[in-house]
């Protein structure tokens, strides 16, 4: 099969695009990379040792998967937080952070160093500002520690643990907060704001270096940041739709990026995965702890 590519992108082909491509994760465990399509309710996998695709079928819109430390992986999906496996598919549901919002749904998380997800809620048809974002503890507990959100989105945090960036893709604004040990946030500030024009930013992620990188939903690009919200690069993409971004591989120098395909029959390029060449360092993911 051809592969679409530039000097600084590849497309990775599959049998299929996403709808809504999301929640990127590098599992060195695996030697593979793992994504959802929320939309159409599917996990994918990217072997890295043979390039093999795989995928799974949801029952419901799954927006993302983080390791556990003791095997398996925590997704977030319509309902809740639940804990999955694959071999075989099973879903054991957790804890469903809004029953009193049947139409709001998890759209993408982040673990901790000390291994708590951080996880954002979103109305499902994107209106209103009913979403909330939320740390769920390796005990079980789970806290509130922002509201009023639109799209939450992009948890991203700075290589020393101690910066905790989080996104409400609406508003067009990367908000920043002290995170402390204990997991207690410090007051939000605005952190970067963007028009119309650039896109929105949408799922973030740290490199090595502190660099934060966003993919742009509507803006055609990813770009990096430095710490103190200076732009430094953007790297261009064949589609508007760019949704997230994770660094993976055995030295996290390769860059993967998803993006969706909703809305844009016409567009061969729309709901693609893509590599693309970063010249820069990933973290490695930390791991749900429970």
């Amino acid at each position: 099969m051809t592969i679409a590519a530039s000097s600084a992108w590849r497309i990775i082909p599959r049998p299929q695009r996403d709808i809504l491509g999301e929640g990127l994760l590098w599992s060195a465990r695996e030697n593979a990379v793992f994504w959802t399509d929320i939309i159409g309710r599917k996990v994918w996998r990217l072997s890295l040792a043979d390039d093999s695709i795989c995928d799974w079928a949801m029952p419901e819109p799954i927006g993302w998967i983080i390791e556990r430390a003791a095997g398996g992986f925590i997704a977030g999906l319509q309902t809740g937080i639940h804990h999955l496996s694959f071999s075989p598919l099973a879903l054991v549901r957790l804890v469903d952070p809004e029953p009193h919002l049947p139409l709001n749904r998890l759209n993408d998380a982040k673990a901790d160093a000390q291994g708590r997800i951080w996880a954002g809620t979103m109305p499902a048809n994107c209106t209103g500002p009913s979403g909330a974002l939320y740390r769920f503890d390796p005990d079980g507990t789970l806290t509130r520690h922002d509201s009023a959100l639109t799209i939450a989105n992009g948890p991203a945090i700075s290589p020393d643990g101690t910066i905790f960036y989080h996104t409400d893709s609406a508003l067009g604004t990367v908000y920043r907060f002290d995170l402390r040990r204990d997991g207690s946030l410090g007051p939000r500030t605005e952190h970067l704001v963007f028009t119309a024009g650039d896109g929105a930013p949408d799922g973030m992620t740290c490199d090595a270096q502190g660099g934060l990188w966003i993919a742009f939903y509507g803006g055609s690009r990813i770009a990096r940041f430095h710490p103190d919200g200076t732009h430094d690069r953007s790297i261009a993409l064949p589609t508007p739709q760019i949704t997230n971004i994770v660094f993976a591989g055995e030295n996290l120098d390769r860059m993967f990026v998803t993006s969706a395909g909703d809305g844009r029959r016409d567009d061969a390029f729309a709901g693609a995965l893509f590599e693309v060449g970063s010249a820069a360092t990933g973290l490695l993911p930390h791991l749900f702890g429970g």
